[in-house]
Protein backbone atom coordinates (compact mmCIF):
# COMPACT_ATOMS: atom_id res chain seq x y z
CA UNK A 1 0.00 0.00 0.00
CA UNK A 2 2.84 2.41 0.80
CA UNK A 3 4.28 1.88 -2.68
CA UNK A 4 0.86 2.50 -4.23
CA UNK A 5 0.46 5.76 -2.31
CA UNK A 6 4.01 6.80 -3.17
CA UNK A 7 3.38 6.34 -6.89
CA UNK A 8 0.04 8.09 -6.75
CA UNK A 9 1.39 11.00 -4.71
CA UNK A 10 4.16 11.64 -7.18
CA UNK A 11 1.84 11.52 -10.16
CA UNK A 12 -0.31 14.13 -8.44
CA UNK A 13 2.67 16.45 -7.99
CA UNK A 14 2.73 16.93 -11.78
CA UNK A 15 1.34 20.40 -12.45
CA UNK A 16 -1.90 20.40 -14.41
CA UNK A 17 -1.04 22.66 -17.32
CA UNK A 18 -3.22 24.07 -20.08
CA UNK A 19 -3.35 21.52 -22.87
CA UNK A 20 -1.90 22.54 -26.21
CA UNK A 21 -1.75 20.74 -29.51
CA UNK A 22 1.05 18.36 -30.30
CA UNK A 23 3.16 17.58 -33.37
CA UNK A 24 3.77 14.65 -35.68
CA UNK A 25 6.95 13.29 -37.22
CA UNK A 26 7.25 10.42 -39.70
CA UNK A 27 9.95 7.75 -40.03
CA UNK A 28 10.21 5.60 -43.16
CA UNK A 29 11.24 2.09 -42.06
CA UNK A 30 11.17 -0.02 -45.20
CA UNK A 31 7.82 -1.71 -45.63
CA UNK A 32 6.06 0.62 -43.18
CA UNK A 33 6.01 4.18 -41.94
CA UNK A 34 5.99 5.09 -38.26
CA UNK A 35 4.08 8.25 -37.34
CA UNK A 36 5.12 9.61 -33.94
CA UNK A 37 2.68 11.97 -32.21
CA UNK A 38 4.22 14.11 -29.48
CA UNK A 39 1.15 15.14 -27.49
CA UNK A 40 2.83 17.97 -25.56
CA UNK A 41 0.60 16.97 -22.65
CA UNK A 42 1.36 17.26 -18.94
CA UNK A 43 2.59 13.66 -18.78
CA UNK A 44 5.02 13.80 -21.71
CA UNK A 45 3.09 11.08 -23.58
CA UNK A 46 3.59 9.99 -27.17
CA UNK A 47 1.24 8.05 -29.45
CA UNK A 48 2.00 6.08 -32.60
CA UNK A 49 0.56 5.06 -35.95
CA UNK A 50 2.13 2.21 -37.89
CA UNK A 51 1.24 2.63 -41.55
CA UNK A 52 1.39 -0.45 -43.76
CA UNK A 53 0.59 -0.61 -47.45
CA UNK A 54 -3.17 -0.98 -47.02
CA UNK A 55 -3.96 -0.49 -43.31
CA UNK A 56 -2.96 1.17 -40.05
CA UNK A 57 -2.22 0.12 -36.48
CA UNK A 58 -2.33 2.61 -33.61
CA UNK A 59 -0.46 2.37 -30.32
CA UNK A 60 -1.05 4.22 -27.06
CA UNK A 61 -3.73 6.64 -28.23
CA UNK A 62 -3.82 9.97 -26.32
CA UNK A 63 -5.47 10.52 -22.95
CA UNK A 64 -6.39 14.22 -23.17
CA UNK A 65 -9.37 15.42 -25.22
CA UNK A 66 -7.51 18.03 -27.24
CA UNK A 67 -4.94 15.44 -28.27
CA UNK A 68 -7.55 12.80 -29.05
CA UNK A 69 -9.20 15.23 -31.47
CA UNK A 70 -5.92 16.08 -33.16
CA UNK A 71 -4.77 12.46 -33.34
CA UNK A 72 -8.08 11.22 -34.75
CA UNK A 73 -8.11 13.94 -37.41
CA UNK A 74 -4.58 13.03 -38.52
CA UNK A 75 -5.50 9.34 -38.51
CA UNK A 76 -8.48 10.04 -40.75
CA UNK A 77 -6.37 12.00 -43.24
CA UNK A 78 -4.16 8.97 -43.84
CA UNK A 79 -7.13 7.43 -45.65
CA UNK A 80 -6.58 3.82 -44.61
CA UNK A 81 -8.57 1.56 -42.27
CA UNK A 82 -7.31 0.97 -38.74
CA UNK A 83 -6.78 -2.78 -38.43
CA UNK A 84 -5.79 -2.87 -34.74
CA UNK A 85 -5.42 -0.51 -31.79
CA UNK A 86 -2.80 -1.48 -29.23
CA UNK A 87 -3.05 -0.31 -25.62
CA UNK A 88 0.19 -1.41 -24.03
CA UNK A 89 1.23 0.58 -20.96
CA UNK A 90 -1.43 3.31 -20.97
CA UNK A 91 -5.17 3.35 -21.48
CA UNK A 92 -6.14 6.19 -23.82
CA UNK A 93 -8.83 7.66 -26.00
CA UNK A 94 -9.77 4.63 -28.08
CA UNK A 95 -13.48 5.21 -27.42
CA UNK A 96 -15.71 2.27 -28.39
CA UNK A 97 -13.06 0.65 -30.61
CA UNK A 98 -11.72 -2.79 -29.68
CA UNK A 99 -8.17 -2.82 -28.33
CA UNK A 100 -5.26 -5.22 -27.97
CA UNK A 101 -3.33 -5.62 -24.69
CA UNK A 102 -0.49 -7.85 -23.57
CA UNK A 103 -1.62 -10.73 -21.36
CA UNK A 104 -2.34 -9.59 -17.80
CA UNK A 105 -2.40 -5.87 -18.52
CA UNK A 106 -6.18 -5.63 -18.85
CA UNK A 107 -6.66 -6.98 -15.33
CA UNK A 108 -3.86 -4.78 -14.00
CA UNK A 109 -5.59 -1.62 -15.25
CA UNK A 110 -8.54 -2.50 -13.01
CA UNK A 111 -6.38 -2.96 -9.92
CA UNK A 112 -5.33 -0.74 -7.04
CA UNK A 113 -2.13 0.68 -8.53
CA UNK A 114 -3.35 1.58 -12.00
CA UNK A 115 -6.86 2.40 -10.83
CA UNK A 116 -5.47 4.69 -8.16
CA UNK A 117 -3.26 6.39 -10.71
CA UNK A 118 -6.24 7.07 -13.00
CA UNK A 119 -8.29 8.46 -10.10
CA UNK A 120 -5.38 10.77 -9.38
CA UNK A 121 -5.33 11.95 -12.98
CA UNK A 122 -9.07 12.61 -12.83
CA UNK A 123 -8.59 14.76 -9.74
CA UNK A 124 -5.63 16.62 -11.22
CA UNK A 125 -6.87 17.19 -14.77
CA UNK A 126 -10.66 16.93 -14.51
CA UNK A 127 -12.62 17.50 -17.70
CA UNK A 128 -9.45 17.74 -19.82
CA UNK A 129 -9.27 13.92 -19.82
CA UNK A 130 -11.12 11.96 -22.47
CA UNK A 131 -13.78 9.39 -21.62
CA UNK A 132 -12.44 5.96 -20.69
CA UNK A 133 -12.57 3.26 -23.39
CA UNK A 134 -15.63 1.06 -23.74
CA UNK A 135 -14.45 -1.30 -26.49
CA UNK A 136 -13.72 -5.01 -26.12
CA UNK A 137 -10.20 -6.02 -25.06
CA UNK A 138 -8.27 -8.96 -26.52
CA UNK A 139 -4.98 -10.15 -25.07
CA UNK A 140 -1.79 -11.20 -26.85
CA UNK A 141 0.53 -13.76 -25.28
CA UNK A 142 4.13 -12.83 -24.56
CA UNK A 143 6.61 -14.52 -26.87
CA UNK A 144 4.29 -14.38 -29.86
CA UNK A 145 4.46 -12.41 -33.09
CA UNK A 146 1.33 -10.94 -34.65
CA UNK A 147 1.09 -9.53 -38.17
CA UNK A 148 -1.19 -6.54 -38.67
CA UNK A 149 -1.24 -4.11 -41.60
CA UNK A 150 1.45 -6.29 -43.15
CA UNK A 151 3.87 -5.54 -40.28
CA UNK A 152 5.14 -7.96 -37.61
CA UNK A 153 4.63 -7.07 -33.95
CA UNK A 154 6.74 -9.22 -31.60
CA UNK A 155 5.43 -9.09 -28.02
CA UNK A 156 8.20 -9.47 -25.43
CA UNK A 157 8.17 -9.07 -21.67
CA UNK A 158 8.98 -5.53 -20.58
CA UNK A 159 11.17 -4.59 -17.61
CA UNK A 160 10.23 -6.78 -14.64
CA UNK A 161 10.02 -3.72 -12.36
CA UNK A 162 7.38 -2.04 -14.51
CA UNK A 163 3.68 -2.50 -15.28
CA UNK A 164 2.96 -5.87 -16.98
CA UNK A 165 3.02 -4.31 -20.45
CA UNK A 166 5.04 -5.54 -23.40
CA UNK A 167 8.17 -4.42 -25.14
CA UNK A 168 7.19 -4.67 -28.79
CA UNK A 169 9.58 -5.09 -31.72
CA UNK A 170 7.80 -3.58 -34.71
CA UNK A 171 8.79 -4.76 -38.17
CA UNK A 172 12.26 -5.57 -36.86
CA UNK A 173 13.03 -1.84 -36.99
CA UNK A 174 11.35 -0.06 -34.06
CA UNK A 175 11.52 -1.19 -30.42
CA UNK A 176 8.76 0.05 -28.13
CA UNK A 177 9.15 0.24 -24.34
CA UNK A 178 7.33 2.20 -21.64
CA UNK A 179 10.02 4.90 -21.48
CA UNK A 180 11.96 6.22 -24.46
CA UNK A 181 15.70 6.19 -23.70
CA UNK A 182 17.06 9.72 -23.40
CA UNK A 183 20.29 11.51 -22.62
CA UNK A 184 18.89 12.87 -19.39
CA UNK A 185 18.49 11.91 -15.74
CA UNK A 186 15.83 9.23 -15.33
CA UNK A 187 12.52 9.81 -13.60
CA UNK A 188 11.74 8.39 -10.17
CA UNK A 189 8.61 6.96 -11.81
CA UNK A 190 10.84 4.78 -14.00
CA UNK A 191 13.49 3.92 -11.41
CA UNK A 192 11.30 3.45 -8.35
CA UNK A 193 13.66 1.16 -6.38
CA UNK A 194 17.26 -0.13 -6.48
CA UNK A 195 16.01 -3.35 -8.10
CA UNK A 196 14.54 -1.30 -10.95
CA UNK A 197 18.04 -0.21 -11.98
CA UNK A 198 19.04 -3.78 -12.87
CA UNK A 199 15.67 -4.42 -14.53
CA UNK A 200 16.01 -1.37 -16.76
CA UNK A 201 19.62 -2.21 -17.67
CA UNK A 202 18.55 -5.70 -18.69
CA UNK A 203 15.67 -4.41 -20.81
CA UNK A 204 17.84 -1.76 -22.48
CA UNK A 205 20.42 -4.41 -23.38
CA UNK A 206 17.62 -6.57 -24.81
CA UNK A 207 16.44 -3.68 -26.94
CA UNK A 208 19.92 -3.14 -28.41
CA UNK A 209 20.26 -6.86 -29.15
CA UNK A 210 16.98 -6.78 -31.10
CA UNK A 211 18.65 -5.11 -34.06
CA UNK A 212 16.17 -2.21 -34.03
CA UNK A 213 17.25 1.16 -35.37
CA UNK A 214 14.61 3.29 -33.69
CA UNK A 215 13.59 3.19 -30.01
CA UNK A 216 10.22 4.55 -28.96
CA UNK A 217 8.18 4.79 -25.77
CA UNK A 218 4.97 6.00 -24.20
CA UNK A 219 6.95 8.79 -22.53
CA UNK A 220 9.38 10.62 -24.79
CA UNK A 221 8.81 9.76 -28.46
CA UNK A 222 11.60 8.41 -30.70
CA UNK A 223 15.36 7.99 -30.16
CA UNK A 224 18.30 6.23 -31.79
CA UNK A 225 20.77 3.60 -30.57
CA UNK A 226 23.13 6.12 -28.99
CA UNK A 227 20.42 7.08 -26.49
CA UNK A 228 20.06 3.42 -25.45
CA UNK A 229 23.83 3.08 -25.09
CA UNK A 230 23.87 6.21 -22.92
CA UNK A 231 21.04 4.85 -20.78
CA UNK A 232 22.92 1.61 -20.09
CA UNK A 233 26.16 3.36 -19.10
CA UNK A 234 24.21 5.91 -17.04
CA UNK A 235 22.31 3.24 -15.08
CA UNK A 236 25.46 1.20 -14.44
CA UNK A 237 27.18 4.30 -13.07
CA UNK A 238 24.08 5.13 -11.01
CA UNK A 239 24.19 1.66 -9.46
CA UNK A 240 27.84 2.20 -8.57
CA UNK A 241 27.16 5.61 -7.02
CA UNK A 242 24.22 4.24 -5.05
CA UNK A 243 26.50 1.61 -3.55
CA UNK A 244 29.26 4.13 -2.77
CA UNK A 245 27.08 6.80 -1.13
CA UNK A 246 25.27 6.15 2.13
CA UNK A 247 23.17 9.29 2.16
CA UNK A 248 20.71 10.70 -0.33
CA UNK A 249 22.47 14.07 -0.48
CA UNK A 250 25.85 12.47 -1.18
CA UNK A 251 24.22 10.48 -3.97
CA UNK A 252 22.69 13.63 -5.51
CA UNK A 253 26.03 15.41 -5.36
CA UNK A 254 27.79 12.44 -6.96
CA UNK A 255 25.20 12.22 -9.74
CA UNK A 256 25.60 15.93 -10.53
CA UNK A 257 29.38 15.58 -10.54
CA UNK A 258 29.23 12.55 -12.84
CA UNK A 259 26.97 14.32 -15.37
CA UNK A 260 27.33 18.11 -14.93
CA UNK A 261 24.51 19.97 -16.63
CA UNK A 262 22.63 16.85 -17.74
CA UNK A 263 18.93 17.64 -18.25
CA UNK A 264 16.63 16.50 -15.45
CA UNK A 265 18.77 17.51 -12.46
CA UNK A 266 15.70 18.88 -10.68
CA UNK A 267 14.28 15.37 -10.52
CA UNK A 268 17.21 13.92 -8.57
CA UNK A 269 15.61 14.76 -5.24
CA UNK A 270 12.55 12.65 -6.04
CA UNK A 271 14.80 9.91 -7.40
CA UNK A 272 16.58 9.80 -4.03
CA UNK A 273 13.26 9.41 -2.24
CA UNK A 274 12.64 6.28 -4.29
CA UNK A 275 16.13 4.83 -3.86
CA UNK A 276 16.74 5.69 -0.18
CA UNK A 277 13.35 4.88 1.31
Amino acid sequence: MKKVLFILFNFLTITAMAQTTGRFEVHNLGNFRLHVYYTNDALGDASYIIEGKDALVTMEQPLFKVNVTEFDAYLSRLGKPVEKRITDYHVGGTGSHDVIMAEGMAEFTKGEIYGGMMKGFAQAFGDALTEMPTGRTSEVAFGTTQTWAGVDFEFRHGAVSDFPGASILIGGKAYYTHWTPAKAHVSHLQISSPAAIDAEISEAENSLASGAELFIGEHGGAATRDAVEFKISYLKKMKELLSDNGSAQDFVDAMKQAWPGLPGEAGLENLCKALYK
